[in-house]
C-alpha cells in the first residue's frame, strides 16, 4: 500500500536458551539429592544444566515465528500475528477519530458507539509523528489529548459528571482540553516533512574514493574489508561498552567452569554429607546465574554505527549479523526525523523509549526506516546528517529550564508600590517609590550577608540574616537595580556583600593585564623599548647623554601563571554521612555474607559449619571494617572553583579535573536505562565526566552558582547568555 505505517517488532529468529529458569532448580534439586553412583549425580546436573542451551541452539528451536505487529492503512488499525492473519482489526469505515493522549501516552479509537483504548503507542511499537502522519494521509483525523485515557468518560457520564464552573473552559464540551502545544508541534513537523518531501532532489556530485594505504601505514582510511571508503565519509559510533564483551565472555565462561570444577571436587570428595551437596547446589545455582547474567550484559553491551556520505547511510549495530544492517540511499530519503523515540530491548525483543532515535521518511511521506541511535551525541548526528546534505528536523526547541526559586518571598508591598525599585539608604536596604520615597526599609543589624550571583543567565541577589539562613531570593531584574549600583552602594553603606563572579572577573582581568610584563624566558633577548623624542631634544643632548643599558633598572617581574581547578580557591564539597554509613553497612554485610557461605562450603573440611563460622564471621566483620576504612581514608572529594571542576582524593591526588570553559553544566542525568547519577557535561550535551560519589546536592547547587558554573544539564537551544555586567 501507498500509505502503510507498520509498527516495530523483534525478529522472531533470536537465539536463547529455552526454560533456563525451570531446568536451573531441576539442576539444583538433583544436586541436593543422595544419588549413586557419584558420577551419575554431577552428569546428571551438567546435563540438565545445559539442556535450555541445546534447546536454543537447535535449528527448530531458532526458527521461531515473527511476532505480532500493529499496521495502520488505509484498511484500517490492525494487528497482524506470526501467521500473517489479522488478530485484532478495526476498520476504516469505522473510524472516526484517533487520539493519543499525552498522559499515559494510549491510543483510543473514537467510532459512533463510543471509544476503545487500543493500547500504549510504546507497548504498540509506533511513533506519535508517524501515526500522525500516517493518519492524516490516509483521511483518519488524530488528535493529542491531555490527560490519561481513563480520563475520557462516555459521553452519556459527561453531563451528569460535570461540575458546575470547574469545566467551562473545556473546547466543546469534551472531557478533557486537548494540549494544543503537542499537537501543533506534530502539525510542524508534519509541515517540515511536506517542504522536504516535495522539495527537489539535490544531484550530489560522487565523492572521490580514497585508495587504501600501502603497507606499514596508517590505515585511518581503511575500512575493516580492505576496501576503499568516501573521502567526505564520516563515521559516528557510540562509545565502546565497560567492561568489553571480551571481558564479558570471560566472565560468564570462568564462571560456569569454577562451578564445574567445584562439583566435580565435591563428587570426588563424597556426597554423603547434606552439607556437601548443599554446597553443590549453591555452585550450580551461581554457575547457571552468572553464565545467564554474563549473556544478558552481552546482549546489552552492543554499539551503534553511523556512516554518513551524500550518496548513503549505513547503520549497523556491532555485533550483528551483516543482513541487520540498514543501508539506506540518499536519494530515497526525504528527510530525518532526529529525537526521542523507540528501539528493541536487547533482552525481551519488546519496543522500549529510547532517548535518541530517527525516523528516515522517504518523498511519498511513507516512513522508509527506523535507524537505532541510542547512545549517540544528538548534536553531533544532526549536523553531521545537515553537513552531508540531509534534511533533518527536531521535535522543536525545548523549554527553557527555569530556576528553582521563585518571587514569594517578595513582600505584597513590592507589588503594592507602582514604579518601585530597592536602594540603599540610611546603612540598610529599602524599597523606594517612583517620587524616591522610602516606604519599606530593612535596617542593618537584620542583615548577615548579601550575595550576588547569576542564575539562568540572569544577576540575581539573596539577602541572609544574622544566623546566615537565607530569608529572600529574587532577581535584580524584578528590583529595578542594576548589579553595579548594588555592589557598589552597599560596599559604601558598610554591608556585608559577597559577588564571587565579579571578584574573580577582576582577578582574571588582572592576570591578562600584567602578563604583557612578565620576565622574558630564559635565552632570549627583549626587545628594546625605544621613546620618541622631539627633534630639538635629540639634537641638543646627543647620544652620549644616555644611561648605558647596564646600568638601567630592572623593572620585570614574573606572574604566576593561573590557578588549575584542583589548586583554585573555591568550595571543597565530601560524600554525605548517610551515603557513607549506608556504604560502610553494605561493605560489612558483603564481607558477613561471604563469611557465612565460605563457612557453609568449607565448613566440613575445617570441623564444621559452626567451627568454621564462629572464627569467619567476626573475621568477616573485621575485614569490612578495616577495609573500608583503608578506602574511606583516600576518598574523593569534588573542588568547585571559578577555574572549574576537579576530583582530588584527601591525599592531594588529582583524579581528573575540569576547566571552566569546558564545562556546560553539572547537575544530575535523570537517565532511562540507569540509575540517576551525578555528571558533568560539556557545551554540546555530551557527557564529559561521572562523579562517582553523591555529595550534597543543595550545596553542590550553591557552590556552583557562587562560583559561575551553570548548574543544570546545557541547553543548545537556548544558551545562556555572559554573567550580567561583568
Amino acid at each position: 500500500m501507498e500509505h502503510e505505517l507498520v509498527g516495530l517488532a523483534g525478529p522472531g529468529d533470536r537465539w536463547r536458551p529455552v526454560a533456563a529458569g525451570p531446568f536451573a532448580l531441576l539442576a539444583v534439586a538433583l544436586a541436593l539429592m543422595p544419588i549413586r553412583p557419584v558420577w551419575l549425580w554431577a552428569a546428571l546436573i551438567g546435563v540438565v544444566a545445559a539442556v535450555p542451551w541445546a534447546l536454543g541452539a537447535a535449528p527448530e528451536a531458532r526458527r521461531r515465528r515473527p511476532r505480532p505487529f500493529w499496521r495502520l492503512s488505509a484498511a484500517g488499525l490492525e494487528r497482524i500475528g506470526p501467521d500473517g492473519l489479522s488478530i485484532v482489526s478495526y476498520e476504516r469505515s469505522r473510524i472516526d477519530a484517533l487520539a493519543i493522549t499525552t498522559g499515559d501516552g494510549v491510543l483510543t479509537v473514537f467510532h459512533r458507539f463510543g471509544r476503545t483504548a487500543v493500547g500504549g503507542m510504546t507497548a504498540m511499537g509506533l511513533e506519535p509523528l508517524a501515526v500522525f502522519v500516517t493518519a492524516r494521509r490516509i483521511g483518519i483525523p488524530l488528535h493529542v489529548l491531555d490527560g490519561e485515557s481513563a480520563d475520557l468518560l462516555d459521553p452519556a457520564l459527561d453531563e451528569a459528571l460535570r461540575i458546575p464552573g470547574l469545566d467551562d473552559d473545556v473546547p466543546g464540551g469534551s472531557a478533557l482540553p486537548r494540549d494544543h502545544a503537542a499537537e501543533k508541534r506534530l502539525l510542524d513537523q508534519e509541515a517540515a516533512l511536506l517542504a522536504a518531501a516535495h522539495e527537489p532532489s539535490l544531484q550530489v556530485s560522487p565523492e572521490p574514493l580514497v585508495e587504501p594505504p600501502a603497507e606499514g601505514r596508517p590505515t585511518r582510511g581503511k575500512n575493516k574489508a580492505g576496501g576503499r571508503r568516501r573521502a567526505n565519509e564520516q563515521r559516528l559510533d557510540t562509545p565502546e561498552p565497560l567492561p568489553s564483551r571480551r571481558r564479558i565472555v570471560l566472565l560468564g565462561v570462568l564462571t560456569a567452569l569454577l562451578g564445574a570444577v567445584m562439583i566435580i571436587r565435591i563428587a570426588v570428595d563424597g556426597t554423603g554429607e547434606f552439607g556437601a551437596r548443599l554446597a553443590a547446589g549453591c555452585w550450580t545455582l551461581a554457575a547457571i546465574a552468572g553464565v545467564l547474567a554474563a549473556r544478558r550484559r552481552l546482549l546489552r553491551a552492543a554499539q551503534v554505527r553511523w556512516t554518513i556520505n551524500a550518496e548513503r547511510l549505513l547503520v549497523r549495530a556491532l555485533p550483528g549479523r551483516r543482513r541487520e544492517a540498514q543501508d539506506l540511499r540518499a536519494g530515497d530519503v526525504a528527510a530525518v526525523v532526529v529525537g526521542p523515540g523507540l528501539r528493541l530491548d536487547p533482552v525481551s525483543g519488546e519496543p522500549r523509549r529510547a532517548d535518541l532515535a530517527a525516523l528516515a521518511f522517504g518523498h511519498r511521506m511513507e516512513l522508509v526506516a527506523r535507524l537505532p541511535a541510542h547512545g549517540l551525541d544528538g548534536f553531533q548526528l544532526a549536523h553531521a546528517l545537515d553537513d552531508h546534505g540531509y534534511r533533518v528536523i527536531t521535535p522543536g526547541a525545548r523549554a527553557p529550564r527555569r530556576p528553582d526559586y521563585g518571587l514569594e518571598g517578595l513582600p505584597e508591598i513590592f507589588a503594592q508600590v507602582p514604579g518601585g525599585r530597592l536602594v540603599v539608604a540610611d546603612g540598610g536596604l529599602g524599597w523606594a517609590d517612583a517620587a524616591g520615597d522610602v516606604v519599606l526599609k530593612m535596617p542593618e543589624d537584620r542583615i548577615g550577608g548579601i550575595e550576588l550571583l547569576t542564575i539562568a543567565g540572569h544577576a540575581w541577589v539573596r539577602l541572609y540574616d544574622t544566623d546566615g539562613d537565607e530569608f529572600f531570593a529574587a532577581p535584580l531584574s524584578a528590583l529595578r537595580i542594576s548589579r553595579t549600583d548594588l555592589r557598589d552602594s552597599a560596599r559604601r553603606a558598610g554591608l556585608p556583600v559577597n559577588d564571587a563572579e565579579y571578584d574573580a572577573y577582576l582577578s582574571a582581568a588582572f592576570h591578562s593585564a600584567v602578563s604583557t610584563l612578565a620576565a622574558p624566558e630564559p635565552g632570549t633577548e627583549p626587545e628594546p623599548a625605544t621613546a620618541a623624542l622631539p627633534a630639538q631634544s635629540a639634537g641638543q643632548e646627543g647620544a652620549a647623554l644616555r644611561p648605558d643599558r647596564a646600568e638601567e633598572p630592572d623593572f620585570t617581574f614574573s606572574v604566576p601563571p593561573p590557578p588549575s581547578p584542583a589548586t583554585a580557591p573555591g568550595a571543597l564539597l565530601d560524600a554525605t554521612r548517610r551515603s557513607r554509613i549506608g556504604t560502610y553497612g553494605m561493605s560489612v554485610l558483603l564481607c558477613e555474607a561471604v563469611a557465612l557461605l565460605g563457612a557453609v562450603w568449607l565448613g566440613p573440611e575445617l570441623g564444621g559449619f559452626n567451627a568454621t563460622a564462629s572464627w569467619s564471621v567476626p573475621a568477616g566483620l573485621v575485614i569490612g571494617l578495616v577495609g573500608y576504612w583503608l578506602y574511606d581514608r583516600n576518598r574523593s572529594q569534588l573542588r568547585v572553583s571559578s577555574a572549574g571542576l576537579a576530583v582530588v582524593t584527601r591525599r592531594g591526588k588529582v583524579e581528573w579535573d575540569l576547566a571552566r570553559d569546558r564545562i556546560g553544566g553539572v547537575g544530575i542525568d535523570e537517565a532511562r536505562e540507569r540509575m540517576p547519577r551525578l555528571v558533568v557535561w560539556g557545551p554540546s550535551g555530551r557527557v564529559l565526566r561521572q562523579v562517582t560519589f553523591p555529595p550534597d546536592l543543595d550545596e553542590l547547587r550553591r557552590a556552583c552558582e557562587r562560583y559561575g558554573v551553570p548548574w543544570g544539564p546545557p541547553d543548545a537551544d537556548r544558551p545562556a547568555p555572559p554573567p550580567p555586567e561583568l
